[in-house]
């Protein structure tokens, strides 16, 4: 028995090798350029896309430094208070008193502004509450105080 005479004993598969020319041509099946068609192809997964189209923020002034006061205008505030004030002189309103008429959430914690669009005719005393410079001269001129 000699070297050639020898044979495998099972049959021989052949490779398919992509991309080396051949008879499928120079491409192969590949197409011609892009990331399908080059060799170590590793195609990203959606949740990268998904993180790289999301807007990036930076810095520290994207943060407000302190949140905005609940505001109010006068003219939207004194139609609740009518009834509440019909026979009384000096009144003062604080934030429990808002929240009892139901102006304010009764669970909100932050601070309240009153801005001065409308008119005021009977005095109201307004304490710890934030007023803006034209409401304070509207309650003064009525004959109310702001503390």
């Amino acid at each position: 028995m000699q070297l050639h005479d020898l044979k495998p004993t099972s049959k021989k598969k052949n490779k398919i090798r992509r991309g080396r020319g051949g008879k499928r041509g120079t491409y192969s099946g590949r197409g011609i350029k892009g990331q399908k068609s080059r060799s170590g192809r590793r195609i990203r997964p959606a949740e990268r896309d998904l993180i790289i189209r999301l807007p990036k923020q930076r810095g520290f002034s994207n943060n407000p430094k302190s949140e905005k006061p609940l505001s109010f205008n006068l003219k939207k505030i004194l139609p609740k208070f009518k009834p509440f004030l019909e026979g009384k002189k000096g009144v003062v309103i604080d934030i429990e008193v808002l929240k009892q008429l139901e102006i304010i959430p009764t669970k909100y914690r932050g601070e309240v502004k009153i801005l001065g669009v409308g008119e005021l005719e009977t005095p109201i005393n307004f304490k710890g509450i934030k007023v803006s410079k034209g409401a304070k001269i509207k309650i003064e001129k009525a004959g109310g105080k702001v503390e």
